[in-house]
Formats: structure tokens, sequence, C-alpha cells
């Protein structure tokens, strides 16, 4: 019985237990926030529906059924390839946001891992101004690049100026830290760039436009169905809702992709997190190996 208990509660076993929750407790969230978007688009369609009735006699759409049809296909296939298109790229623009943030973090821990062989004045400069930039884009920055708060967005960049200016001041001691001096700066103006394509991603947005041509179109094909003869209005209303929901759901993607840093998806701060810690220990491990050792072991030695 013990065993069985000590399984359950053993490290994997409740890691796996508490990313279940939290991934239900993200689906219920993405739940409540969708479903009234959906629900009320299909009232709306309905309600446009019964005023259009009341208006228009079926019979008169009975006579122009056939080129009601071939409308309709038309102008749904055309709003289908739009809407294909935009999830496409909106998608794709949300997959190299977090491509940016992995390569992003990656370069910060090869920097400072790197730092480590210059002279120790620069390297604890090099170290500490790429800690402390790792934590003004967790606290500062992830929630500028929401609101598009360019001023905060400066000031987190003014951190790796400091860097700069650290790597900048450096005095190689002998040819090994010139070699390593040289990849420094290399790794520091690729630091540099990947920040640069990360902010333009996260500045990128379906334009104004486009956006205009997505939500009236939306409007347009669900109208049209009203020109549908249905005789039976529970069929023509179904017809009608689900057309509608389903357009909601695709724009309200649309949406939450395109708002990659405060959408339902938002892009994960865990790579920047996992680069702090990984620095901390870093660092931690060259102070160890740095540290002169006791007498005793020396006179050992």
């Amino acid at each position: 019985m013990r065993a069985s208990i000590g399984y359950v509660y053993s490290v994997p076993n409740l890691r796996r237990v508490l990313f279940t929750r939290g991934t239900m407790r993200r689906w219920l969230v993405t739940l409540v926030k969708l479903t009234p978007i959906i629900a009320s688009a299909s009232l709306i369609s309905i309600l446009g529906l019964i005023v259009f009735r009341n208006v228009m006699p079926t019979d008169v759409l009975a006579t122009v059924s056939g080129e009601m049809g071939n409308y309709l296909q038309t102008l749904g296939g055309i709003y289908a390839v739009l809407l294909a298109f935009v999830v496409y790229a909106v998608w794709g623009q949300f997959n190299d946001v977090r491509t940016y943030i992995d390569r992003e973090a990656s370069a910060i821990v090869d920097l400072h891992r790197t730092a480590s062989n210059l002279p120790a004045s620069t390297r604890a400069a090099i170290q500490n101004g790429l800690s402390q930039y790792i934590d003004a884009v967790l606290r500062d920055e992830w929630q500028a690049m929401t609101c598009r708060d360019e001023a905060a967005i400066e000031r987190v960049g003014e951190k790796l100026d400091t860097v700069w200016l650290a790597v900048h001041a450096c005095q190689p001691c002998n040819d090994g830290q010139h070699t390593v001096y040289a990849e420094v700066i290399t790794q520091f103006n690729q630091l540099m760039d990947l920040r640069t394509v990360r902010l333009s991603a996260a500045r990128a947005r379906v334009p104004r436009i486009m956006n205009i041509l997505l939500y009236t179109g939306a409007v347009l094909v669900t109208g049209s169905i009203y020109l549908m003869h249905v005789p039976a209005f529970w069929l023509h209303a179904t017809i009608t809702a689900a057309l509608a929901g389903a357009i909601s759901h695709v724009l309200y993607l649309i949406h939450d992709l395109d708002e990659a840093f405060a959408g339902e998806g938002v892009v994960s701060k865990e790579p920047f997190e996992r680069a702090r810690q990984s620095c901390v220990r870093l660092s931690h491990l060259v102070a160890t190996h740095d540290a002169p050792k006791p007498a005793s072991l020396a006179s050992d030695g």
C-alpha cells in the first residue's frame, strides 16, 4: 500500500498530474472565452435570418435557387482560401516567435559560458549584465511586447548596451583569451540579431485592411446563406448558425495567434527561465572551480 502511494506521489507522476491539470485549466479558460463568441455569432445570424425570411418570401428564392447555388459556391470558395491563407500566415509567424525565443535564450547561455574564460573583471561584468537582461526580459519586456510599450523595450535593450561596454573594455592577457574574446564578440552580435528578429516578429500584425476584408467577408458569406431556398426554418437556421459559428471560431484563432504574447496560445517564457537557471548554475560551477583550495589539499597535492 505504501509503495503504491509512493509511486503515485513520486516526482515524475506529480509532474504528470500537474501538467494534466494545467492543460485542462487552459482548455477550460479557452472554452469559457470562445463559447460566448461562437454563441453570439450564431444567435445574431439566426436573428438576421428571421428578419430576412419575414421580408423575402421563400417562393421568390425558389425561382433563383440554381443561380444562388453557383454564387454561394464561388463566394464561399474565395473566402475559404482567404481564411486558410491567413491562418497559415499567422501560425507560421507564431512558430517563428517561439523559435526566435529559444535561439535567443540559447545564445545568452552560450555567451555566458564563453565569457567565463575572459579576465575575472570582464567576466563578472558580462555575466552580471546578461543576468540582469534575462530578469528584465521576464519582468518587463514580456508585458511590454503585449501592450507594445516601445519605451520599456528600449530600457530592456540598454541592459545589452552595458554588456557591450564590458566586452569593449576587455583587455585579453594571452593568445587564448584573444581567441575567446573574438568568439565573445561574434556571439554577442548573434544575440543582438536574435533579439532584433524576435522583436520584429512580436511587432508583426495582420494588416488592418486584411482584418476589414476578413470580417466583411464573414458577414457577406453568412448573409448569403439567407438566399438559399430552404423551406424548413429550423434547417435553414441550423445551417446559418453552424456557418457563423465556424467562421467566428476561425477569426478568433487568427486574432489569438496574431497576439503571440497576449492570446490564449501565449508564447511561453520557459526558454528564458531555463536560461536564467543555466546561467546561475554556470556561475556557481566557475566560482567553485576558481576558488582557492584549502592549504591541506594543496600540500597533499
